[in-house]
């Protein structure tokens, strides 16, 4: 839970002045209705989400697999940008309010005055080296922090409330604000509704506490496919954070909203993107104002540990799977020097601002969210959950209205978000190209017929001859016309004993799959039929195998496409197919070097 708090609690370093900011003296309501959205809402929709992805998955492989092909693809990568831009904008922009407190403290404001960009740039250095240095380590330092940055704000919040006790007049003075911009509880509480979205920095930790279940330990009777414990587990981190966090949000809107000057939250105010801090100095002195200080500091840093566990768990989950990244994609060290490198462009593009990160910020936790309601709406609604899907649905409208004011008020912010999913389909793309020759098979399986079969085909004349086929009728006459085609174009003679390879392709959008072969006799036709993730690594995965198993390398049979080069490689890349001899013989160059080895291409016609 602390991992996941040092994103979720930590916007309470900032969370205070941008709702005072944005709402004015409504921000307490607009508050009171981001913690009753989050109570009602994101947590039994994330409860859900924990019950239906719970190795890390997160909302987007509930999408996945409402979706098949490439469409379940592509909208994963481009779900993917809004995560990206949500992560790395929560490192960027907390490392840049962490700088802005460190400024702002009496103690450090002479040494540090102008340097804000070198100081966020090495946080965001030291934050990297954490997790160079190891991620076990990283926890240890988010509990700690975490602890000690909810008992100080408790103090600080506890303080106010005091503070407010002993002068009711401040209640006065904010009920009669109100009153006068106001004329109507009705129009007050749609005042709060629509400056509400403004508020979403406060919904960011549920999709990273649903990322990061594989780090819950789990009951010993825990399996891969019902982990039981590991649920539970989830849902109560989710619980017991999203309470805190509520009691807190409403109890730091209310002071610093009643205890702090309006010009002191806007740009260039002392309470600028540090409202608790500046009440911490205010009211308690610079001593325990500069520990409140060093504790935000220390969990807004950190914060970015929340988040970059989260890319580090989801990232290696989809793109290496889909072959749009590399495999050393998925390790976890090379992710921490590209998700540096990427932080320390946007903190030089944004100079360290943490108001105009805001709009990114949010654009990215709601895109999440809102795509998380709508596959629970949706996977209820599949299963006849009736009442459920009613009650999923309506919270999908909520999300989805949110994002939709967001958007509209802050435009930036999703272009930054579509700048990153432009960057992950643009590589995704570059690399699943790259990679399309590469032998993508970890296993070929043979049914018992085929094993049968092929245990006696090992008695057969050396080399064993397949003919590759594309099934079409299947019958007795189909295999006979193939077969003397074959036979005069590659002048292969009568009396050679050959045998029928087949490829089916039942998702071209998969990357790497096992291939499955059956045996079938169709006549005087033995029919080997293999599904897999594409015909040229399929037929290359099973002619490896035979080289492995019969005295000789085998040969292959082919004829030639009548179709465009290009037209070839756009219905590989698309459909697995395309020219298929000089494809499969290219797969088997790069996985066989020698060429005395390597099962033998024949292509006539």
């Amino acid at each position: 839970m602390c991992l996941t708090g040092v994103d979720y609690f930590s916007t309470l370093g900032y969370q205070p002045g941008i709702a005072a900011l944005a709402a004015g003296a409504l921000a307490p309501l607009a508050t009171l209705i981001l913690v009753l959205v989050t109570l009602f809402g994101a947590l039994p929709m994330y409860r859900r989400v924990a019950q239906e992805s719970p190795h890390g998955d997160g909302s987007l492989s509930m999408l996945e697999r409402l979706l098949t092909y490439w469409p379940s693809k592509l909208l994963v990568l481009s779900l993917l940008g809004f995560v990206a831009t949500g992560f790395v904008i929560t490192i960027t922009l907390s490392a840049a309010d962490a700088s802005a407190h460190m400024l702002e403290n009496p103690f450090l404001r002479s040494a540090l005055e102008g340097r804000q960009v070198v100081v966020t740039l090495a946080l965001i250095l030291a934050l990297a080296l954490v997790f160079l240095k190891g991620f076990k380590e990283a926890i240890g330092l988010a509990v700690v922090l975490v602890i000690a940055y909810l008992t100080l704000s408790a103090v600080v919040i506890g303080r106010g409330a005091l503070e407010v006790l002993t002068h009711p007049e401040t209640v006065t003075s904010w009920t009669d604000a109100i009153s006068l911009e106001y004329s109507s509880p009705l129009a007050v509480l749609v005042a709060a509704l629509v400056v509400f979205p403004r508020l979403a920095l406060g919904l960011s930790g549920f999709e990273t506490g649903v990322v990061v279940m594989p780090l819950i330990q789990g009951d010993p009777t825990d399996t891969a496919a019902r982990p039981a414990g590991r649920i539970r587990g989830a849902r109560r981190l989710l619980t017991t954070a999203a309470l805190i966090m509520s009691a807190m949000l409403i109890g730091s809107s209310l002071v610093t909203t009643l205890l702090i000057p309006a010009a002191q939250f806007e740009p260039g105010g002392e309470a600028n993107g540090r409202a608790l801090a500046y009440l911490a100095h205010e009211m308690l002195g610079d001593g325990f104002g500069t520990a409140y200080d060093a504790a935000t500091i220390g969990i807004l840093w950190f914060a970015g540990a929340s988040a970059l566990a989260g890319l580090l768990n989801i990232i290696p989950r989809y793109l290496p799977r889909y072959g749009m990244a590399p495999d050393w994609a998925r390790s976890t060290r090379p992710l921490v020097l590209v998700f540096f490198v990427i932080c320390v462009v946007v903190t030089l593009v944004f100079r360290a601002d943490v108001d105009a990160q805001a709009g990114a910020y949010a654009t990215g936790v709601l895109a999440l969210m809102t795509s998380a309601a709508i596959a629970v709406f949706l996977t209820e609604l599949r299963r006849g959950h009736r009442g459920t899907a009613a009650f999923f649905a309506v919270v999908s409208a909520i999300f989805v209205y949110t994002i939709l004011v967001t958007v509209i008020g802050d435009p930036e912010g999703l272009w930054i978000a579509l700048v990153f999913v432009a960057l992950i389909i643009t590589f995704s793309v570059v690399s699943r190209i790259s990679r399309s020759t590469e032998l993508r098979v970890p296993d070929v399986a043979f049914d018992a017929a085929a094993e049968a079969f092929l245990e006696g085909a090992a008695r057969w004349p050396q080399p064993l001859r397949i003919i590759a086929n594309k099934l079409d009728d299947g019958d007795d006459a189909e295999y006979r016309e193939k077969a003397l085609e074959v036979r005069v174009d590659n002048h292969l003679p009568d009396g050679e004993q050959a045998l029928f390879l087949e490829v089916v392709v039942p998702d071209a959008s998969e990357f790497t799959s096992t291939v499955h072969v059956t045996f079938t006799q169709i006549g005087a036709h033995p029919v080997l039929r293999a599904e897999g993730p594409s015909v040229p690594n399929a037929l290359a995965a099973v002619l490896l195998k035979l080289s492995h198993t019969m005295p000789e390398a085998p040969h292959a049979y082919f004829e030639w496409s009548e179709r465009a080069p290009a037209q070839n490689m756009l219905r590989f890349l698309l459909a697995g197919e395309g020219d298929i001899p000089p494809l499969t013989h290219e797969i088997l160059r790069r996985s066989v070097p020698d060429a005395r080895q390597r099962p033998q291409i024949h292509v006539g016609g």
